[in-house]
């Protein structure tokens, strides 16, 4: 038996951020950090963590950080990979090649990318996995924000640099726009940067996957 059998949660929303190394280990955890933390203001049940797996000392190598909501008590609290997401998103545009990021998405799943080329042609390097993909949102979060390369907060420590500093609170608000997993007045309490997060929300690509 799997993971992914053991907890029957229909209610239950996993979203899986991919980065890069030291890098953009930073930036995929303020999405999930941001994102719960906002979903925990609206009364939901959340959980946001790093995946002990990676190896986010390495330059360059993918990385993950989770994050969990759900309206009730989330019973697979101590499962630490998120084996069946909602939400992918990617911190930047070149994980769409050689990564089986779409692995075990759900029904009705949504892919959101930081990058300035179109879903269209970033679908094309997609080869697993698309016949549960919904939607594609891309942003380009990066010519809203900078990233912002620290290992503070990481390990559950104080972030003393901020939660949503960073292009995180572009990639944050992309992810609302297109899914509604919080209100956008919920996530601007949160994220530091709310001048990229609303540009970001205005800005975002939205695309019918079935259409590509």
């Amino acid at each position: 038996m799997t993971n992914k059998n053991l907890f029957a949660e229909p209610d239950l929303k996993q979203i899986t951020v991919w980065g890069r190394g030291v890098y953009e280990n930073k930036e995929a955890r303020d999405v999930v950090v941001s994102l719960t933390e906002a979903a925990a203001l609206e009364g939901k049940c959340v959980q946001a963590w790093e995946n002990y797996v990676d190896l986010p000392d390495r330059i360059y190598v993918p990385v993950r950080a989770y994050g969990k909501i759900s309206p009730k008590p989330i019973e697979s609290k101590y499962v630490y990979e998120n084996e069946t997401p909602d939400i992918v998103a990617l911190t930047e545009e070149t994980l769409v090649k050689g990564i089986d990021i779409l692995a075990g998405i759900r029904p009705g799943a949504v892919l959101v990318i930081n990058t300035k080329r179109a879903p269209e042609y970033l679908f094309k390097f997609i080869k697993k996995n698309t016949e549960n993909l919904s939607k594609i949102i891309t942003i380009d979060a990066n010519k809203l924000s900078k990233s912002i390369i620290t290992l503070s907060g990481a390990e559950g420590a104080t972030d003393a640099s901020g939660i949503g500093k960073g292009m995180g609170a572009a990639l944050a608000a992309a992810i609302v726009k297109g899914t509604g997993i919080v209100q956008m007045d919920d996530l601007l309490k949160i994220v530091v940067n709310k001048s990229a997060a609303k540009k970001a929300y205005d800005q975002a690509v939205v695309v019918d996957a079935n259409t590509l």
